[in-house]
């Protein structure tokens, strides 16, 4: 499994990875944590977005804990094992000790089987309807097979990066900048920028939702004026997507402070005033080409608006406070 923060340490495509665990990570990579006899911790702080109750996760596994900061170790759950060191040193000595042993490995097939089923039963899904709202996980899924996954992605905080996560399929390392652990909003349009700043021959793409863009939307100036031609991916929701969920499942609809309808600007008008290239995306039909279209500029940022279901909420998720065994994989589950 690769928490939020490791997304593209192993390829999504090897038949072992299992994807994100965590609050809203994948039922698979859940519970394959929370069912497993043994944990291996790389580089792992074991925060609660991923344990849960802390009381109740993996509780039948012994830990193995690899970290470079010995501040780390055992701060969360204890570690059977503390191995303080660098991740790479620390993985070439393990791999050398296991290729020591007389016995082959256990394929350990029953295990395997149980993860399979885990995800034919769980997929990760969503609905597009051909005819209705925009959903950011299409939008996302599109993005990743025009460009073949190719590109570096970087995400600000809140639905839409949580749907970066899930959705995007990782195959390198390096790939994937976000602030989880911060939660800092803002974080993507200037982090994209630098990205593309040091990198300038990978294709930088920033899915970044409404609230997050109009923090730091100005930075595109800076991009505009020194021609760093980044894509900018904007999901408008007309919400602050993630906190209007938590109002919405846990504190009956009694909305606060999420509704960015009123008095927000144009964000095509915007983009252009600051020397961008902008589109709107209202209708499915809409998102490839103009994805396309956005992808293929390469002396100016762009800026793609996308017009997005402000009523999408973010599945699986682990109520806060709650056991990673209360995973929630619909509204239906909540009544």
């Amino acid at each position: 499994v690769t928490t939020l923060m490791g997304r593209g340490a192993i390829p999504d495509s090897h038949e072992l990875a299992l994807g994100m665990p965590g609050m809203h990570g994948n039922y698979t990579a859940i519970t394959a944590m929370q069912k497993a006899d043994l944990l291996i911790a790389i580089g792992s702080r074991f925060d609660d977005r991923v344990t849960g109750k802390v009381s109740a996760f993996a509780p039948k596994a012994k830990v193995i804990h690899v970290d470079v900061d010995p501040a780390e170790i055992g701060k969360v759950r204890a570690a059977d094992v503390p191995i303080v060191g660098d991740a790479k040193v620390i993985l070439e000595q393990l791999i050398a000790e296991m290729e020591k042993r007389a016995t082959p490995p256990p394929t350990r097939e029953l295990w395997m089987s149980t993860i399979r089923g885990w995800q034919a039963e769980h997929p990760l899904t969503y609905d597009q309807p051909d005819d209705g709202p925009v959903k950011q996980q299409y939008v996302i899924e599109e993005l990743n097979r025009i460009t073949g996954g190719d590109a570096i992605v970087v995400a600000g905080v809140g639905q839409h990066q949580m749907w970066a996560s899930q959705f995007w399929k990782f195959e390198k390392p390096r790939t994937w900048i976000n602030s989880g652990g911060l939660g800092t909003m803002g974080y993507a349009v200037p982090a994209a920028i630098g990205a593309k700043a040091a990198l300038p021959d990978e294709m930088v793409i920033a899915i970044d939702g409404d609230g997050c863009f109009q923090m730091t939307a100005t930075e595109l100036i800076a991009a505009s004026t020194e021609e760093i031609p980044v894509k900018i991916i904007v999901m408008n929701n007309t919400v602050l997507g993630m906190v209007h969920q938590w109002q919405r499942l846990f504190y009956e609809e009694r909305f606060s402070a999420v509704d960015l309808t009123d008095h927000t600007p144009d964000y095509v008008k915007l983009a252009e005033a600051m020397g961008c290239v902008a589109m709107r995306i209202e209708r499915p039909d809409e998102v490839a080409p103009i994805l396309e279209k956005a992808l293929a500029i390469n002396d100016k940022p762009v800026v793609v608006e996308v017009k997005c279901d402000p009523n999408e909420m973010v599945f699986p998720m682990i109520p806060a406070g709650g056991s990673n065994d209360d995973i929630v994989m619909s509204v239906e589950d909540l009544r």
